[in-house]
């Protein structure tokens, strides 16, 4: 079948064969099948949707257009975790060294910025000195010598990914969950792991803004990891706040670190140590979700955690004592008095960006001094004239935007409930 025919099957709401998906999938790779073909089936895709079964099969040859990263034969369970973004979720800086410390190999492939959402790399990369682009070989081998490793992925791993990558980022098919899926999943697979656990966001600051959004793509991704035989877990998180105080680039790696200390926000260390839990009861490595965070717990109070924190910044050329540079700081006053019913997470990561925090086109150099501190949370109590929160700018830019910040926090007279970060849990999809 022609391209062309395969193109019009979906546009039509038929399901694509296996040998249909292989052949559009291998031929765009090569080059063979050009990108307006592409873009014209990853449409049709958003449009129409896919079944479980057109799904694991685009995830399946998406993973097989490159190479899969080599197991070491040590027999330690291999694990990483994904999350579908956010704004300050520095999970990724936490939790990486603290499962290496409970005897996991973590190969954590990571990314940039993705509109409003920061990126692990550019986040990291505010330590002097540390590198995120690291060759096959450097990734096995930290992995394997410091337990963990975060860095971007490799030319090698899932290139057919990458160049759909682009075309859906100036498509208008981002959204598409059996697309979003087969992205996640065909570079998570690419990194040969035992057990992967999901971090599947909504909210004001997450891509898929409800909790039944967020849902399916979860049932999405999780079946996907079954039907390759990797244990998959996901956790659906609320997004409508920003997670812990911080946001920007330098000021979450201080936080991070100082949630390494068993000094951080409550929230960012709940979640932690709940992605974690799952992973080491899925390795095999804690009998219960109880016994695994127990574990955890254990190895950040004695400060093992933070060592290898440490000893993977250093592997990769790092310097974790390094004094990270913080713009001056000034607060944003609360203008009446009442509770906090609204945070635009969302408009927050896009005001880190005007501050040059992130990226407006990706030439743009990225300011790792910038930043906000959240000093309220949902359904908090606050008076007129209260400092709400911390800027971090240069004086000029923090004035300049301002009136960004002005519509950040909604304020009301009367409380709301509570909110609940982590909202389900799904474990296996029939």
């Amino acid at each position: 079948m022609s391209p062309a025919e395969i193109i019009i099957k979906k546009r039509d709401g038929q399901s694509l064969t296996a040998d249909e998906i292989r052949q559009f999938v291998q031929g765009f790779a090569s080059g063979s099948i050009p990108d307006y073909q592409m873009a014209a089936l990853a449409m049709a895709i958003c449009l129409r949707g896919m079944s479980a079964e057109e799904t694991s099969a685009l995830t399946s040859e998406m993973l097989a257009s490159g190479t899969t990263l080599p197991r070491s034969d040590d027999g330690r369970p291999r694990v990483d975790k994904h999350s579908t973004g956010g704004i300050g979720d520095k999970v990724s800086l936490v939790l990486a060294p603290l499962l290496a410390c409970c005897g996991l190999v973590v190969p954590m492939i990571s990314g940039r910025g993705l509109g409003a959402s920061g990126g692990t790399l550019d986040k990291l990369e505010a330590i002097p000195g540390f590198r995120t682009e690291l060759s096959q070989d450097e990734l096995r081998n930290i992995s394997e010598q410091v337990g963990c490793v975060i860095c971007g992925t490799t030319h090698d791993l899932a290139p057919a990914d990458r160049k759909l990558y682009q075309l859906r980022d100036v498509t208008g098919t981002i959204e598409s969950v059996p697309l979003i899926t087969s992205s996640i999943m065909s570079k998570k697979l690419a990194e040969s792991l035992d057990a992967l656990v999901l971090d599947v966001k909504f909210g004001s600051g997450a891509f898929m803004k409800t909790l039944e959004d967020a849902r399916e793509l979860a049932a999405s991704l999780v079946r996907v990891g079954a039907n390759m035989n990797v244990k998959t877990t996901a956790l659906l998180t609320d997004m409508n706040q920003p997670l812990g105080r911080m946001i920007g680039n330098a000021v979450e790696v201080d936080e991070s670190v100082a949630t390494l200390e068993m000094n951080g926000p409550a929230d960012l260390q709940r979640l932690v140590l709940a992605l974690g839990a799952e992973l080491l009861v899925a390795a095999g490595i804690s009998r219960n979700l109880d016994a695994a965070t127990a574990t955890l717990n254990e190895q950040l109070t004695s400060g093992n955690a933070r060592q290898k924190f440490d000893e993977m910044v250093i592997a990769q050329n790092g310097d974790p004592r390094a004094v990270r540079q913080v713009a001056p700081a000034s607060e944003w006053l609360a203008p009446r008095s009442g509770y906090v019913v609204g945070i635009d997470a969302n408009k927050l990561g896009w005001v880190i960006i005007e501050l040059g925090g992130g990226r407006k086109v990706m030439t743009d150099r990225i300011h790792h001094e910038v930043g906000i501190e959240m000093l309220v949370r949902l359904g908090d109590k606050i008076d007129q004239g209260q400092p709400a929160m911390r800027v971090f700018a240069d004086p000029a830019d923090a004035s300049r935007i301002r009136p960004l910040l002005d519509s950040v926090i909604q304020i009301a007279d009367n409380a709301i409930a509570e909110s609940i970060l982590i909202a389900g849990r799904l474990v296996d999809v029939e």
